[in-house]
């Protein structure tokens, strides 16, 4: 027997109906999904540890196992376990094994090698040692020749802490690699991670599918193949079916079966959007390859954008990551937005994939589940936000409950509303109520936008104003206990409350969120949208912006001091700094000042002070725009009276790309008024106002100058908070 050259003698050796131990690899943190799914194609399954799954069987079952498991790395032989403190002990522990009981005599057998806290560190001497221990052993049972002409075994050695476990491969090229992949391009997600993030959901064909960072479509595509029951490896070999010991009838039965098993399509469709066209064409592409183009949907769409009208469905993704400090910023603010986005979907529920390390701080949040796994070799967490069941069968669809049946529990994963929610809507109803009754008589005095509540109700902290039939509503920062999404939920709850009860027509509400200023946060930009409406105050028309600031261009807090102004202003040479959108000119202009000085270092606020003034057919011929820094403007001109009555309403802080300069209310303050008061004619009027609750105006550092505090006449009665702003009028004296 050791020299027969007889083939069908020597494979008697290798018997296809030997038991087997089999092993499944897998990636980290998915040994339990492929071990549920071995044990639904019947196998009894033991987890080994880190990224392996043993279970027993022979070659058919191996065939079976590379054909149907979706989330393993590979189908392995387990050929034994052996000491290999030293080169010695390895080569005789791989001598002694039966290596002609797999191997055929012309099989090829490369070896791999792998060495982990051992004493043996040298990856190519353990291949060579383990590769001349299989030669002599299979020498032995075959005769000298071995010419590794015919089918391969890849024999892998992997030494821990010096226990070699020798294994033969029956997959050849790994399971991740589908037969549908474009081999050109390189996905960022493994189909056998994709399959596993499905599996661990709640998804199932009856369920509606998205994932709005599809990319190359991957992840829906696993989706689409588990929803029909399409066997993983019908597109692709094996390296095991061309062993001769192998059953190849039983292989065409097994591939038949499989696709007897096929279904033909979904119940529901399947969508993925993403924001890059080329990754859509080959996703596209990939899922014709699959067969599974007619149950995917691929379209080019935001995230923000994203909305479903179907219930629950399951969202699964894995979001871009960018692992650099720079962009981890851009990550923060990125994953701030989720629950706003995805609070639109409350009867489904949320399976995210990513490996920022912050995410659940970022969502404001924590998931229902979290998993460790690894994207390659990226440290990746798997967020689960577990939204309401279906209803079972019989149930309403609907969350709400009917007349008949008891209400169901109905928990959202992002937002929701309960019920103290809905008690203060109320109370926010009848407060505007109240409140609109007893200023019902106003527009026919000329005020057509005024403060309509102002955090009456503590628990309620909003402010709301009115412009004409406009709603401006600003929500602003406070410790509460709701999520970020129940937080949204509940604004929109109040927001609608507060539409409803002042009859304001769909589309004329608008909400901002104003944190805590700082720095150049006063007039910062918060949207695009550009809504644009003109009102009316005292006779008078502004622009006003209701959209894109959290300002709108027109301080309703000076109504009062505006009308002041333009009573003194005939005949007056009018001075206005840090003029904003030129309110205080248009109305110095209309109460007949010879000529106005709006000086501001923002140009998009002189241009809109100039549209004010042509909507109001006021000439701009003596009057005049200045775009400077207030400081840098007063420094340049020569102290001679060039001005009778002046306007400062300054900020609390500015600073500008444009300057090095910060401007200090506090800091400053006398600087300023020292200089402006150096440009007045005797008897000149200078108001000063600011809103710096804090600020203690230095008047003995203020040298001729008359000065009386008017705050309480020129803050507006319709403003509950009376410290809105300060207010002081400065008559100029002649110095000594």
């Amino acid at each position: 027997m050791k020299n027969s050259t007889d083939f069908a003698r020597v494979l008697k050796r290798v018997n296809p109906s030997n038991p087997l131990q089999l092993l499944a690899t897998t990636a980290f943190g998915i040994e339990a999904v492929t071990a549920r799914e071995l044990q639904t194609l019947g196998y009894e399954t033991e987890i080994l540890g880190s990224g392996r799954v043993r279970f027993g069987g022979n070659y058919t079952d191996a065939m079976k196992a590379n054909l149907h498991l979706r989330t393993a790395d590979r189908v392995l032989v387990e050929v034994a376990q052996i000491p290999a403190g030293d080169f010695d002990a390895l080569f005789e522990g791989v001598k002694a094994l039966p290596w002609e009981t797999f191997i055929d005599a012309e099989g090829a057998f490369p070896v791999k090698g792998r060495s982990y806290q051992s004493q043996l560190t040298s990856v190519p001497a353990i291949q060579r040692a383990t590769k001349r221990a299989i030669v002599e052993r299979l020498q032995s049972a075959y005769g000298e020749k071995l010419p590794e002409s015919g089918a391969t075994y890849t024999v892998d050695v992997a030494i821990a802490k010096d226990v070699a476990t020798l294994t033969i491969d029956t997959s050849g090229a790994g399971l991740t690699r589908r037969g549908y992949l474009d081999s050109e391009r390189r996905s960022p997600m493994k189909p056998t991670l994709a399959a596993a993030l499905i599996q661990l959901s709640h998804w199932n064909r009856e369920r509606p599918l998205v994932d709005p960072f599809c990319g190359s479509g991957v992840l829906l595509i696993e989706a689409a193949m588990i929803g029909r029951n399409m066997a993983p490896g019908l597109l692709r070999d094996f390296a095991l079916i061309e062993w001769p010991a192998v059953d190849q009838e039983a292989w065409l039965d097994l591939v038949e079966e499989a696709r007897s098993q096929i279904l033909d399509t979904l119940p529901e469709s399947i969508i993925g959007y993403d924001e890059d066209a080329s990754a859509l064409r080959l996703a596209r592409q990939q899922a014709i390859s699959a067969g599974v183009d007619s149950n995917i949907h691929f379209q080019r769409q935001a995230f923000s954008e994203l909305t479903s009208k179907r219930k629950y469905g399951c969202l699964i993704t894995s979001t871009p990551y960018d692992d650099h400090s720079r962009a981890r910023r851009a990550q923060w603010d990125f994953y701030r937005g989720f629950p706003d986005v995805l609070r639109q979907l409350p009867t489904w529920s949320h399976f995210i994939l990513t490996a920022f390390p912050e995410f659940e701080r970022a969502m404001g949040q924590e998931a229902t589940r979290r998993r460790k796994m690894y994207n390659g070799r990226t440290e990746c967490h798997y967020y689960q936000y577990h939204g309401p069941p279906p209803p079972k069968a019989g149930d309403e669809s609907s969350p709400e409950p009917s007349e008949e049946k008891p209400k169901r529990t109905f928990t959202p994963a992002f937002g929701g509303l309960d019920d103290k929610a809905k008690e203060q809507a109320q109370l926010l109803k009848n407060r505007l109520a109240k409140r609109a009754r007893h200023f019902r008589r106003w527009p026919k005095r000329g005020i057509h936008c005024y403060r309509l509540y102002e955090r009456d109700i503590p628990e309620i902290p909003l402010v709301i104003d009115i412009y004409h039939d406009y709603l401006h509503i600003t929500d602003y920062d406070r410790p509460h206990d709701r999520t970020p999404a129940q937080y949204a939920d509940w604004l929109d709850h109040l927001t609608e409350a507060a539409r409803e009860v002042l009859e304001i027509p769909e589309g004329h509400v608008f909400v901002k969120h104003r944190t805590r200023q700082s720095g150049t946060s006063q007039h910062e930009k918060v949207s695009e949208d550009s809504k644009i409406v003109v009102v009316e105050e005292g006779g008078l028309k502004f622009e006003v912006n209701l959209s894109d600031y959290v300002d709108t261009g027109l301080f309703l807090d000076h109504r009062n001091l505006r009308s002041q102004f333009r009573e003194e202003a005939a005949g007056k040479r009018v001075l206005n700094l840090f003029c904003y959108t030129g309110a205080f000119s248009v109305y110095a202009a209309a109460g007949g000042a010879t000529s106005t000085t709006s000086v501001d270092l923002n140009a998009n606020y002189l241009d809109w002070a100039g549209r004010n003034f042509q909507l109001n057919g006021l000439s701009i011929a003596k009057h005049h725009f200045i775009r400077s820094d207030v400081m840098e403007y007063l420094r340049n001109q020569k102290p001679e009276p060039k001005f009778d009555l002046a306007i400062v309403d300054v900020p609390t802080f500015s600073n500008s790309k444009r300057t090095d300069d910060v401007w200090d209310v506090q800091e400053d303050h006398v600087e300023l008024i020292g200089l402006t008061l150096n440009l007045l004619s005797e008897g000149g009027v200078l108001y000063f106002s600011n809103n710096f609750r804090r600020f203690k105006l230095d008047e003995e550092a203020l040298q001729n100058v008359q000065i009386r505090e008017i705050s309480k006449h020129t803050v507006p009665e319709d403003f509950r908070n009376q410290r809105i702003h300060r207010c002081w009028r400065m008559v100029r004296k002649t110095g000594e």
